[in-house]
Parts: C-alpha cells; sequence; structure tokens
C-alpha cells in the first residue's frame, strides 16, 4: 500500500509539499498541485485515518454515549449522527453501558473510553452524571454535549425538549377523546425527563378536573417487558380505566402486547397512548398514537453546536423544539361499557 512518501517520490517533491496537498492546507503552486494528484491518483493512496490526524491535528471523531445498546430509541438517534458526521467527512465512535458497576459508574467509563481515543468531542445521553462529574472532564467539558438532560454547569451545551409540555399534551390527547378515567405507567422516578412529563401530564389532567390523586400509577423501566408487567398489575387491580398512558412507546408497545393477550382490544376496550414517537409506535399493533418528541432535531442541532466548538465551523444551532401528538389507530373515545 503506498504512503504519502512514496506519493512526494513519484511527484519529485518534498514530503511537507506532498502533505500540504494531502491536508489541503497551506499553498502550493498549480503545476505541482497537478503532478501530487497525478501521483496521488497513480499509486491509489489513501491516508490513514493516522495520517489524517496528524495532518490535521485532529482524530476527525466524535464520541457518543448511550446507556444501553438495544430497544429503538437511540438507533433513529445514532442513524442521525453517523449520518451528518460523514457527511462533513467524519467519523462516529459509540461506547454504551457496561461492567459491574451502576449506571452512573459505567458512564463515566463510557466517557474515558471514548476520550481515550481521542475524540474530538463528545455527545452524551444520560441523566445519571452530576456538575462535578462533568467539571471533572477539566477542559475538554467544553467539548461536550449533552442530549435530554440539563445541567447548570455547561446549560449552552445542552439540548432537550420541554417534556413538561410533553406531558400536557398526552394529557390533552386523551381528555380530547373524552377519557377521564386513566391509568399511567411512568418511567424511573430517578430520571428527569420523566418526572417532567408526569408532573406536566398530571397538572393538567387536575386543571380540567380529574383528581389524579386516585388514579392508579405504577413505576416501570421503559423496557417491553415492563410495560407487559405493569399492564398485568392494571388489569389484576381491578382499577376502572379507559385509557392508559405509558412514559415511553416501548412500555406502550410491552402493554399492547399484554391486552392482546387477555383478549382486551386496543382502542375498543381501552385507549393507550405512547411517548417519544419511535420507530416501534409505526408498526405496533394496533398502530401507537404517541407525544412526538422531536428527537431528530434535538440531535443535530446538540451535534451543530458541538462541531461548532470543536472544529470553528459556523452551524445554526436551535434550541427551541416543536412537541406535537401522532394519532395512530391505538386511541379511541371510550366506549359506553367501559366509561359507565
Amino acid at each position: 500500500m503506498a504512503n504519502i512518501k512514496d506519493v512526494a517520490r513519484l511527484a519529485g517533491v518534498g514530503l511537507g509539499t506532498a502533505s500540504r496537498v494531502v491536508s489541503g492546507k497551506g499553498s502550493v503552486s498549480p503545476a505541482t498541485l497537478e503532478r501530487v494528484k497525478k501521483a496521488i491518483a497513480e499509486l491509489d493512496f489513501r491516508p490513514s485515518h493516522a495520517a489524517r490526524s496528524l495532518l490535521s491535528g485532529t482524530s476527525q471523531m466524535i464520541g457518543v454515549y448511550i446507556p444501553v445498546l438495544k430497544g429503538t430509541f437511540y438507533t433513529p438517534i445514532l442513524q442521525s449522527i453517523d449520518t451528518a458526521l460523514r457527511a462533513a467527512g467524519l467519523h462516529m465512535v459509540v461506547a454504551f453501558g457496561v461492567g459491574s458497576g451502576d449506571a452512573r459508574r459505567q458512564a463515566i467509563e463510557g466517557i474515558d473510553f471514548l476520550m481515550e481515543r481521542g475524540c474530538d468531542g463528545l455527545i452524551l445521553l444520560t441523566n445519571l452524571l452530576t456538575d462535578d462529574d462533568i467539571a471533572a472532564l477539566g477542559p475538554k467539558q467544553s467539548r461536550v454535549v449533552v442530549l435530554g438532560h440539563s445541567h447548570e454547569s455547561i446549560p449552552e451545551q445542552c439540548f432537550s425538549a420541554d417534556h413538561t409540555e410533553g406531558g400536557r399534551a398526552a394529557a390533552r390527547a386523551l381528555l380530547e377523546h373524552r377519557h377521564r378515567k386513566i391509568a399511567v405507567i411512568a418511567g424511573p422516578s430517578t430520571s428527569p425527563d420523566n418526572v417532567e412529563r408526569i408532573a406536566g401530564f398530571m397538572d393538567e389532567l387536575e386543571r380540567n378536573g380529574i383528581a389524579t390523586d386516585k388514579m392508579w400509577v405504577a413505576e416501570s423501566d421503559f423496557s417491553p417487558q415492563g410495560g407487559w408487567d405493569a399492564a398485568a398489575e392494571l388489569v389484576a387491580s381491578g382499577h376502572k380505566f379507559t385509557a392508559l398512558f405509558c412514559a415511553n412507546d416501548e412500555m406502550a408497545v410491552g402493554a399492547l402486547s399484554y391486552f392482546q393477550d387477555v383478549g382486551l382490544s386496543v382502542p375498543g376496550d381501552v385507549s393507550v397512548l405512547g411517548y417519544d414517537d419511535t420507530p416501534s409506535a409505526q408498526f405496533s399493533a394496533p398502530r401507537l398514537t404517541s407525544v412526538h418528541i422531536p428527537w431528530r432535531d434535538v440531535t443535530l442541532n446538540g451535534l451543530n453546536a458541538l462541531l461548532n466548538r470543536c472544529y470553528g465551523s459556523r452551524h445554526p444551532v436551535r434550541r427551541e423544539f416543536a412537541i406535537s401528538v401522532t394519532v395512530r389507530a391505538s386511541l379511541g373515545k371510550p366506549a359506553r361499557r367501559r366509561a359507565e
């Protein structure tokens, strides 16, 4: 495989001149430029990643940390990041939570892994880090962007939708379909964005005269199995309900599956509403109505801000994101017998 020295030798130029042509930095005469380009083509020279890093002074890599490598939530986010980076001639390195420590320790170890690989900047999708953890990054914290969570120490580097408004939108969708007997499967109480969406949901119901202290509410883990198990508890409790709000789509899909298993029709017997509007919502049976959080917009604006910080680019950056409800087949008005 040809290297930069071979290119310089064939073109009859110095190594520094060949390097300037390959990196695109520095001036060379038109005639010299043509000779070097001809030598590159003749040798089919492709600079290695290490060589490009030496020439540019950067690794040309962005690190991304996600808590788990499964489910339908993180895949579209990773795809959006990778597509945008490749278009910019950059690459993505992903780390996720593994090991014997707790989830916070796994996040810290994952971030250490990315920094040890020389990533120019980091995108973090975790709500478990503290401001002290961010401060421990030292000078490198200036090249970090956090998605879906806010840190008081780096507010301009945090990008998230308004989950309180997302919860309100969920409540309005059920109220507009005349539901008043509502059950809830919430996510973990340790997740700030879950707390925000549930608070917004409850507040909107209370503003419309529904006593939320009498509602059936379970806390689960954002997984399909968690949704299945919580739905089973709900049915076994004998609590009367016409609609179920789940704090993410994966739990909603698990609940849909359980209802089908025990012969409850959706939306004939009970309506189900999810949150996030991930790809799983489009292909569940029935197709799931879900609060649409524009995660692609959140992700790309956070990425733009990071690229500006790392490479001095001037990509546009927005910080406000519209929330809506995507209505599909799982939401209907209460059947009379259920409402009564």
